[in-house]
């Protein structure tokens, strides 16, 4: 768009002007696909980093290399290509043909890329595997990937199913306990739980409004599994000692207390299938655990 474009027009047909130029913006050109792609944000880092070959990729966010892993999935295999932050400065100095972008996120970046005539690709936030279904086809659509994400979704479906094969009935209860005594029960949690035969106890618990629980509210209810998120364990900082409180400990012999990294259920996506095995092999622990007890 030139400058001054829209100048001394109505305003509603100054409003139908920008409505266009926004419109305009979000679709990928069709035809070639992007080969400069630049990524601003971790959970859109997630999926172009699976669906766009590594010599398309300009850059991705400083996230993706987070390490010690906390949050990124993809931390050790991002070597090589440029982290940057999500200002338009960086951004533009990797000339990009192509930027991904949450979906309703960033709005001053958003706006000096439009100005820029940079395409913009917003992605949606998924919360369900439903929702990680739909979010997938359509990222490896926009990207020129289809084939790579229908894989990521296989990939998906063959772990889900196998961990629904071991999965124990009637599921056990469980409980996935966070640094400062926060309580994971997303949706995709929940449906990855259940299709691993555990249930959520984190709502019959009532936790906090900004969704914590005491470790005394934890050691009463006692789940058959305690999945403690240690994905910090490389490097543990003091949010992190509420994981260790010695109070935990009196949970042995009536829970099955289990420590893993939950990162990739931080950005919801084909890879946080990736937890359902491990689930499944918890609750079935826990089953075992629970009939060892009632024979002593």
């Amino acid at each position: 768009m030139r400058a001054g474009a829209g100048e001394g027009m109505s305003a509603p047909m100054k409003k139908l002007w920008i409505a266009l130029a926004l419109f305009a913006a979000l679709v990928v050109p069709a035809g070639a696909a992007p080969h400069r792609v630049v990524s601003v944000s971790l959970c859109t880092d997630e999926y172009v980093f699976r669906l766009v070959p590594k010599d398309r990729i300009a850059a991705l966010s400083i996230l993706a290399g987070d390490a010690p892993p906390i949050v990124s999935t993809i931390a050790h295999q991002v070597k090589g290509i440029p982290l940057i932050r999500s200002n338009a400065e960086e951004v533009y100095a990797m000339h990009p043909d192509l930027v991904v972008m949450d979906q309703g996120t960033d709005p001053r970046l958003h706006a000096h890329l439009l100005a820029a005539h940079i395409p913009i690709l917003e992605m949606p936030n998924a919360v369900s595997l439903a929702d990680v279904r739909r979010v997938t086809a359509m990222m490896g659509k926009k990207l020129d990937a289809e084939a790579r994400a229908s894989a990521l979704l296989a990939k998906m479906d063959e772990e889900l199913d196998e961990a629904r094969e071991r999965a124990v009935h009637p599921p056990v209860s469980a409980l996935i306990y966070e640094p400062n005594g926060y309580v994971t029960d997303t949706v995709i949690a929940d449906e990855i739980m259940d299709i691993a035969g555990l249930k959520d106890a984190a709502v019959a618990m009532h936790p906090s409004r900004l969704g914590r629980l005491p470790v005394e509210a934890v050691v009463a209810a006692a789940p058959a599994v305690l999945i403690l998120n240690n994905g910090n364990e490389g490097a543990p900082a003091e949010a992190d000692a509420i994981l260790r409180h010695p109070a935990l400990q009196s949970l042995k012999g009536k829970s099955l207390i289990a420590q893993t990294s939950l990162t990739a259920l931080l950005c919801p996506g084909p890879w946080s299938a990736d937890v359902a095995g491990e689930f499944a092999g918890f609750a079935r622990r826990a089953r075992a655990l629970a009939k060892q007890s009632r024979t002593n």
